[in-house]
C-alpha cells in the first residue's frame, strides 16, 4: 500500500532525501526553480502513489508524523489520498531526478570556528543543525526568553500537537557537546552585536518577525480590535507579551485576513474547551474560553478562493471541528471561481461547502460556524467606545463585537544592524548582512523571517538556513571572517557579570520538566508558565556557572 502526506506536513522536505525511488515532490530544488514550474508556492510535499514502493523510509524520517499508509486513512483524512494523487496528475514532470548536490564544509586546517546564533526557533535550530553536521563549529545559542522554541512554542496553535513534534528533532541540538545555551539574554541590553563578534567569528540572527501589519483604516484602534499576534500570544502563554484578552462576551468576531493564523484564531475561539483542555493552551485562555459566548467567526479575504492564504491542509482541519459548521458567504464571483476550479486545487476543496446569504445586521445563526467571506475587505471599524461593527467593501456593514487583525507580521530593527523598513527585513544577500553601500557586513548573517520576510512555514526555514550556512562556510574558506579577540568562555563570564539569571542547559531542562509534570497531572502535554519570573522560579535556582549548569 502506498503512503500519503497528511495535514501536519511541515514541508521541510526531510522525507525527500531518504526516498529511494524519487517519489516525493516538490523537492527543494524544484521550489527554487520558481513559480514557472508551479513549485515555489507549494504548501506541502506529496507522495506519488504509483511510484511509492512502501518502504516506509519517509515515515521514519518525518519529524511531525505526517505520513500515513493510504489504507489507514479514515474519515476526513481520506481526502489526502486524493490530494497526493492529484498533485502528480497536475505535475507529471515531477518524476525527473534533481541534479546531485553535495554539502560543503570548511577546509581542513582552517582552525576553530565559533558562531553565535541569536534565537532558538525553527530557523535557528535548522541553522544550528547545518553547522553541527557540516562544520566543526562550536555554537552559542542565545534567546531573550528563558525557554527555547520560538514560534514552535508561542506561535503554533495548541490543537496542533503533531506540528509541535518537530521540537523533538531539535532537542539534541541544545545538548550537543559543541553547543552552549544562553537563554534569558537580550541582545542589545545584556550584550551588543559588536561584543558578540568580539567572541565569535560569525553571528547569525534568527529572530523572526514579531511586529504586526496595520490595516490603516478608521477605528482600527477601538477597544475590541486586536492584532492576531497578541491573541496568539495570549492563548499560547507567551511570557514576554502583556496578555491581551479578546472580549469573548460577544457572539460574532470578525477576523481580517484568511491565512493559517486567521484559521487558527477561528478554530481556537470555537473549539469545545473540553477538547482544548487536553492541549498546552494557556490556563487563563482556557478559563476565558469556557465562559465565551462567541458563536460565529467571519474570516475576510480581499481576494477570491483561489488566492486564499490558508493552506489546503488547514482547510481540511477547519472542516473537521466537532460542532462547528464551515460555510462560504454567497457571492457570485466566489461561486463561479469554486465551480470552475481545477480538481485538486484549493478552491475546488470548497465545492461541497455550503454557500449562504447572511443578514449581517441580525445575530448569528443558531449553533457555531465559521464564515469564509471572499472579495471582502474592511473599510472602517465602527463603534462609540469599542468595536460594534465592521464596514466592508460593497457597502455592507457586519455587526460584530470584536475584530482580529490577521494580515501578517513584520520584522523589527535590530541593535547594531541595518534595517529596511520597506521589506521589514535586514538587508542581505544569501544571508550575508549588507551595509548601506550594499557590501557584506563581516561576520553578520540572518536566517528566517528577518532574512526573507514573514513568509513560509516551519519547513521553509530548512533550505533558508542551509543557504545562510553555505555563505558562512564560503566566507570562512575565503578567509573573510576576522579572528575574534575573545572566546565563547569569555562571553559567558561577561554575561555572568551583567545578568544574574542567564539560563543554561540544566536550568532550561528544569523548566521544561516542571511544565511537563504540571501538565501530566491534568492529562495535558504541559502547563505553561505564563511569565518570565514564573519560568525562572520553576527552574533550578542559582546562577549560570558553566555550559552544563
Amino acid at each position: 500500500m502506498a503512503y500519503a502526506v497528511t495535514q501536519s506536513c511541515c514541508n521541510d522536505a526531510t522525507c525527500v532525501s531518504v526516498c529511494p525511488v524519487n517519489c516525493i515532490h516538490p523537492t527543494p530544488e524544484e521550489r527554487a526553480a520558481g513559480a514557472a514550474g508551479g513549485y515555489a508556492s507549494s504548501e506541502m510535499v506529496f507522495i506519488d502513489p504509483v511510484g511509492c514502493i512502501d518502504c516506509g523510509a519517509c515515515v521514519d524520517a518525518c519529524p511531525v508524523g505526517a505520513i500515513t499508509p493510504v489504507d489507514l486513512l479514515r474519515g476526513p483524512d481520506t481526502v489526502f489520498a486524493d490530494l497526493n494523487r492529484d498533485y502528480y496528475a497536475a505535475h507529471p514532470e515531477s518524476a525527473t531526478w534533481d541534479a546531485l548536490t553535495f554539502p560543503t564544509t570548511v577546509p581542513q586546517g582552517s582552525g576553530d570556528l565559533h558562531v553565535a546564533i541569536v534565537g532558538t526557533g525553527p530557523s535557528a535550530a535548522y541553522a544550528a543543525r547545518a553547522l553541527l553536521t557540516g562544520t566543526p563549529a562550536t555554537l552559542t545559542m542565545i534567546d531573550r526568553l528563558p525557554v527555547a522554541g520560538g514560534l514552535l512554542r508561542s506561535g503554533v496553535a495548541p490543537d496542533h500537537p503533531d506540528t509541535k513534534r518537530i521540537e523533538d528533532t531539535f532537542a539534541w541540538t541544545y545538548a550537543h557537546p559543541r553547543v552552549t545555551v544562553a537563554l534569558n539574554v537580550d541582545v542589545g541590553r545584556d550584550v551588543t552585536h559588536e561584543e558578540l563578534l568580539e567572541h565569535h567569528h560569525a553571528v547569525v540572527y534568527a529572530v523572526g518577525a514579531s511586529a504586526d501589519r496595520r490595516l490603516g483604516i478608521p477605528g482600527e484602534d477601538l477597544a475590541g480590535s486586536v492584532p492576531a499576534s497578541e491573541l496568539v500570544a495570549w492563548y499560547n502563554a507567551q511570557p514576554d507579551r502583556v496578555a491581551t484578552e479578546i472580549d469573548l462576551s460577544v457572539e460574532r468576531v470578525v477576523v481580517v485576513g484568511n491565512g493559517n493564523v486567521a484559521l487558527d484564531v477561528a478554530r481556537v475561539l470555537l473549539t469545545d474547551p473540553d477538547e482544548l483542555s487536553r492541549t498546552d493552551i494557556a490556563d487563563d485562555a482556557l478559563a476565558a474560553l469556557r465562559r465565551s459566548r462567541v458563536r460565529e467567526v467571519v474570516v475576510l479575504g480581499r481576494r477570491g478562493p483561489a488566492d486564499a492564504a490558508f493552506t489546503m491542509s488547514e482547510l481540511v482541519g477547519m472542516r473537521t471541528i466537532d460542532g462547528v459548521d464551515l460555510v462560504v458567504e454567497e457571492h457570485p464571483d466566489a461561486a463561479a471561481a469554486v465551480d470552475a476550479a481545477p480538481v485538486g486545487s484549493k478552491a475546488a476543496m470548497l465545492r461541497d461547502v455550503e454557500r449562504v446569504s447572511i443578514d449581517w445586521d441580525a445575530p448569528p445563526a443558531p449553533g457555531k460556524r465559521v464564515v469564509l467571506a471572499f472579495w471582502t475587505a474592511p473599510v472602517a471599524v465602527e463603534g462609540a467606545d469599542r468595536v460594534e461593527a465592521v464596514r466592508v467593501t460593497g457597502g455592507r456593514t457586519i455587526a460584530a463585537g470584536a475584530l482580529v487583525r490577521s494580515i501578517g507580521y513584520r520584522g523589527s530593527p535590530l541593535p547594531g544592524l541595518p534595517f529596511d523598513p520597506g521589506t521589514a527585513t535586514v538587508p542581505n544577500a544569501q544571508g550575508r548582512v549588507l551595509d548601506a553601500d550594499g557590501e557584506p557586513l563581516p561576520g553578520a548573517y540572518v536566517v528566517g523571517w528577518i532574512k526573507r520576510g514573514a513568509t513560509g512555514g516551519i519547513g521553509a526555514n530548512r533550505a533558508c538556513a542551509q543557504e545562510t550556512v553555505a555563505a558562512i562556510v564560503d566566507d570562512v574558506s575565503a578567509g573573510r571572517l576576522a579572528e575574534p579577540t575573545g572566546s565563547p568562555r569569555a562571553l559567558r563570564e561577561l554575561l555572568r557579570r551583567r545578568n544574574d539569571d542567564v539560563v543554561g542547559l540544566r536550568w532550561m531542562r528544569s523548566i521544561d520538566r516542571a511544565e511537563r509534570l504540571g501538565g501530566a497531572a491534568h492529562g495535558r502535554p504541559r502547563r505553561k508558565f505564563a511569565t518570565v519570573p514564573e519560568l525562572l522560579a520553576a527552574g533550578s535556582p542559582g546562577r549560570w556557572r558553566s555550559r552544563r549548569r
